[in-house]
């Protein structure tokens, strides 16, 4: 359904409210309230639901998949995701010049494995050793990196917005100052979170060797935190996705969750998804044979996408459990927009300009 259309179905000025006196559900006739489902109404939690509504939720999650256009979104987020990833990457090199030559020398070592040799790869190398001569952070490679990988990823926020509103099958009705510091903020936590993650992605083997003999740690604690360290990055994933999940839509549903049912369901999706993925690319892939020096870019892109898919079907599990909580509440389950918006006041000015016009 397009943002019109559920805006002709739900934007109503709350201000020209209906007359006093009318009861919630429908008044004498027994109807239905025609009202989107509010945060404080039904079970006040996804835990609360009835196991059916679980099931439901689940079934309207696969349809919903091919209704909202998931896979384009999904193409159009990995624009932005690979817009952002190099401008990024050369920022977290120069941060990690800072910390020495074991530290720029274990990240080089990480490059020549995960990219492919060719242009990517040296230019990357390039940065790695500007890095390390300039001592990283207060290069010019790390203030351009720095700005043109937060504009980058900021698209990036902005079109996860605008695909959470479809999920929701809700109208934007936020006005451009208030989801502009909702993009700039969400892109800067997100930002965080992944340079922690790619830190402690980055932090192992020799570097971490190094590290624990310079605080006195043995080789059972390295061992200890090179195994440890997978569930921290699972948790700071599913943080990262809670995150989007409640900042980006024009909907009120619930409040923030640190893990979102949706965020697990995302969480586990990616990690089966990139397993196959990379059990087919090595086992029954032509890749190299289709593209040559150019198959790990296009396997890259390849998996990009289908994590952006992974993160989009997270974000309708929780939009279904939503609508769950609607249908528990005594609302129709084709009723659309199911929750409240957040923010209307778009739509009302676009209402009154057409009604002037």
């Amino acid at each position: 359904m397009t943002a019109d259309e559920s805006s002709a179905r739900s934007g109503r000025d709350r201000d020209d409210s209906a007359e006093p006196g009318a009861a919630a559900t429908g008044g004498a006739s027994g109807r239905r309230d025609p009202s989107p489902v509010g945060p404080d109404e039904g079970p006040q939690s996804p835990t609360k639901l009835p196991g059916t509504g679980w099931k439901a939720a689940l079934r309207r999650t696969v349809r919903e998949f091919q209704d909202d256009n998931l896979t384009d979104w999904a193409a159009a987020l990995t624009y932005y995701g690979v817009l952002s990833i190099f401008p990024g990457l050369l920022v977290l090199i120069s941060i990690l010049g800072l910390l020495g030559s074991g530290a720029t020398e274990s990240v080089r070592d990480t490059v020549s494995q995960a990219i492919p040799e060719g242009n990517i790869q040296r230019i990357l190398e390039q940065a790695i050793d500007q890095a390390k001569q300039s001592g990283g952070l207060a290069s010019l490679a790390a203030v351009l990196g720095l700005l043109a990988a937060f504009w980058s990823a900021s698209g990036y926020i902005a079109a996860f917005m605008r695909a959470s509103n479809a999920i929701y099958d809700v109208p934007e009705g936020r006005p451009i100052w208030k989801t502009l510091p909702i993009r700039v903020g969400v892109t800067a936590v997100v930002g965080v979170l992944l340079l922690v993650s790619a830190v402690i992605v980055v932090f192992t083997g020799r570097l971490a060797e190094a590290a624990g003999d310079a605080i006195g740690l043995g080789s059972t604690a390295v061992t200890v935190w090179n195994i440890a360290k997978w569930p921290v990055l699972l948790v700071l994933v599913s943080l990262m996705f809670a995150i989007l999940y409640w900042a980006s839509p024009n909907a009120r549903h619930g409040g923030f969750r640190w893990v979102s049912p949706g965020g697990v369901l995302a969480v586990v999706i990616w990690l089966v998804v990139s397993g196959l993925f990379a059990f087919y690319v090595t086992n029954f892939g032509s890749y190299n044979k289709t593209y040559g020096t150019l198959a790990g870019v296009i396997i890259f892109l390849v998996w990009l996408w289908l994590t952006n898919i992974a993160i989009l079907l997270g974000a309708e599990f929780d939009a279904e459990l939503e609508r769950s909580r609607a249908i528990a509440a005594g609302h129709d389950a084709d009723e659309e927009p199911y929750v409240e918006l957040r923010d209307d006041r778009k739509l009302r000015k676009k209402q009154k300009r057409g009604r002037a016009g």
